[in-house]
């Protein structure tokens, strides 16, 4: 007879310093507002008064715990893409990207494998002329440790870090499939989270690794019919060959690049169609800030904008799982 099976493991005896948590301990600490007239009354009262937390201090909270979602596996890839130019695209790559770094204490990098001399670097402030091409010669001579590769990139004020394209479109161009496996494979031993800035096609150079590699998607388009048909081609390429999986958990951006709504646009009926082929829409409004199509500053955003990116950071976390 075959020996019978084990008892079953009693279930591991809570901890009693379990309970000794500093929300516990000091009374009100949870409670205590961040800014705003319920700031101003704490303060005055000096502790005694604890207004309650408003709905959008609520929804906030929850929003930056989403975002700091831990990153199962320790790496995860983001592509963000659109078959469109003009749309926003590098420019949500770094507003997501700043939401992530400056929310997390983990390590963030976007960067540009646009074939047509990309704009990624242009998008913060320049702190060396080195592009993904002096990644590459490194690391054909020696395992670069992150000292190296911090001295190649650009870093916000969010902690964002972006790695450049190459400046010479010959070179961009030049920039294959093997060459993105190799950089992306020694990004993931310094970074928990990769954000590519791809081109507008999905034939390209690069573009094949760059879709093996994704755990998601992010895929911009803005209140257009015309922009709207290519974001909605671009799912129908992905299903088409063997990538439904990104499509169905896809992110989609909808961008308003210019003031106001007078396209004339139904952006409803846009946000339904996509809702019921992807896993979630977010609404980026029209932001001066970004229209100048300079150095993006999380906080020179208006404050829509900026809960706008934070939304689509903690959409785009919901996969770090």
């Amino acid at each position: 007879m075959p020996p019978p099976p084990p008892p079953p493991k009693e279930p591991a005896a809570p901890r009693l310093d379990d309970a000794l948590t500093p929300d516990r301990l000091l009374p009100g600490r949870r409670d205590v507002p961040e800014h705003g007239w319920r700031r101003a009354v704490h303060r005055l009262s000096r502790g005694l008064v604890h207004p309650p937390e408003s709905a959008a201090e609520t929804r906030r909270r929850e929003l930056v715990a989403r975002v700091r979602t831990p990153v199962a596996g320790g790496h995860h890839r983001v592509a963000v893409l659109s078959l469109k130019g003009g749309v926003g695209k590098t420019t949500t790559t770094v507003g997501l990207g700043a939401a992530l770094a400056s929310m997390r204490g983990d390590r963030v990098i976007a960067i540009d494998a646009n074939p047509d001399h990309g704009t990624l670097s242009e998008k913060v402030r320049k702190e060396t002329s080195a592009s993904v091409r002096d990644l590459l010669a490194m690391a054909s001579q020696k395992t670069p440790r992150y000292a190296d590769v911090r001295a190649l990139t650009s870093q916000s004020g969010s902690r964002l870090e972006i790695l450049a394209s190459a400046r010479d479109p010959e070179l961009s161009r030049a920039f294959t499939d093997e060459d993105y496996r190799v950089v992306v494979g020694l990004l993931e031993s310094y970074y928990s989270i990769c954000i590519t800035d791809c081109g507008t096609g999905l034939l390209h150079s690069a573009m094949r690794a760059v879709l093996d590699l994704a755990d998601q998607i992010v895929l911009v388009t803005i209140p257009s019919v015309a922009a709207a048909r290519s974001a909605s081609a671009t799912l129908d390429w992905l299903e088409a060959h063997g990538r439904d999986h990104l499509a169905r958990s896809a992110t989609v951006a909808l961008s308003s690049i210019r003031p106001g709504r007078g396209t004339g646009v139904d952006v409803g009926a846009l946000r339904a169609h996509f809702d019921q082929r992807c896993r979630a829409v977010v609404d980026v409004p029209f932001d001066a800030h970004l229209a100048a199509d300079a150095e993006v500053d999380l906080d020179l955003l208006a404050p829509g904008t900026r809960d706008a990116f934070l939304m689509l950071a903690a959409t785009v976390a919901d996969g770090f799982t």
